[in-house]
């Protein structure tokens, strides 16, 4: 009987604490189980799409096999209407980027680049800005080159963003500014660069002398 007691009390404190606490307990749980499956769901989403761009790059890479500009533009535009999120995009933009630049089509080069720069990820946002600072050097829109690389930048690409702003000032005969620049190029490239030689050539040609290397051990 005393057992029967003691359990007719823990089953009245439970339905107590149930009646104030169950309904939110519920839906604590309910959420963490939705959000559990949603995460599931999402990462199979992100494989799934990541398997239908590869399989499409595949068309794209085809098409630039072939030179066949048309394909290529109509390719890109299929790739970043149903696939804009993947990396496979802006692979897809800055293949049919170089594809146009070659073809000497310099408006449909710059599109591609600058879709890459409002939708790819930081690095390949950073890479775009440096080819489509070169794209109007080549265009003489110096001003605008400028304006392209004056956002930040993550750091292992300051020193080609510094690079391309060295061309642009050298081309507006902007020397001391050019040379600064060039200069801020060498002191941000690694060691073993390979294109740290041009760089140091490029500031030499206009007047200027590469920064010493530091001694090891040196502060």
């Amino acid at each position: 009987m005393a057992y029967d007691l003691e359990e007719q009390e823990q089953l009245a404190s439970l339905k107590a604490w149930w009646a104030k606490y169950g309904n939110v307990t519920s839906w604590v749980l309910i959420a963490g189980l939705a959000a559990y499956s949603g995460w599931n769901g999402w990462k199979y989403y992100e494989r799934e799409q990541a398997a239908k761009a590869s399989a499409l790059y595949d068309e794209v890479q085809t098409a630039l096999a072939s030179k066949d500009a048309a394909k290529i533009q109509r390719a890109t535009a299929d790739m970043q209407s149903r696939f804009a999120s993947t990396a496979y995009a802006s692979m897809t933009a800055f293949a049919a980027a170089k594809q146009a630049f070659e073809a000497n089509d310099l408006k449909t080069a710059k599109t591609q680049l600058q879709w890459v720069v409002e939708h790819g990820n930081e690095e390949h946002k950073a890479l775009a800005r440096i080819r489509l600072a070169g794209v109007l050097l080549d265009e003489k829109a110096y001003d605008e080159a400028l304006k392209v690389l004056a956002v930040e930048t993550p750091a292992q690409f300051a020193s080609a963003v510094a690079d391309r702003k060295g061309d642009v000032l050298a081309a507006q005969n902007k020397l001391a500014e050019a040379r600064a620049a060039y200069t801020a190029a060498l002191n941000a490239s690694d060691k073993k660069n390979p294109g740290r030689q041009l760089i140091q050539i490029k500031l030499e040609a206009i007047g200027g002398t590469a920064p010493a290397e530091q001694p090891k051990g040196a502060a």
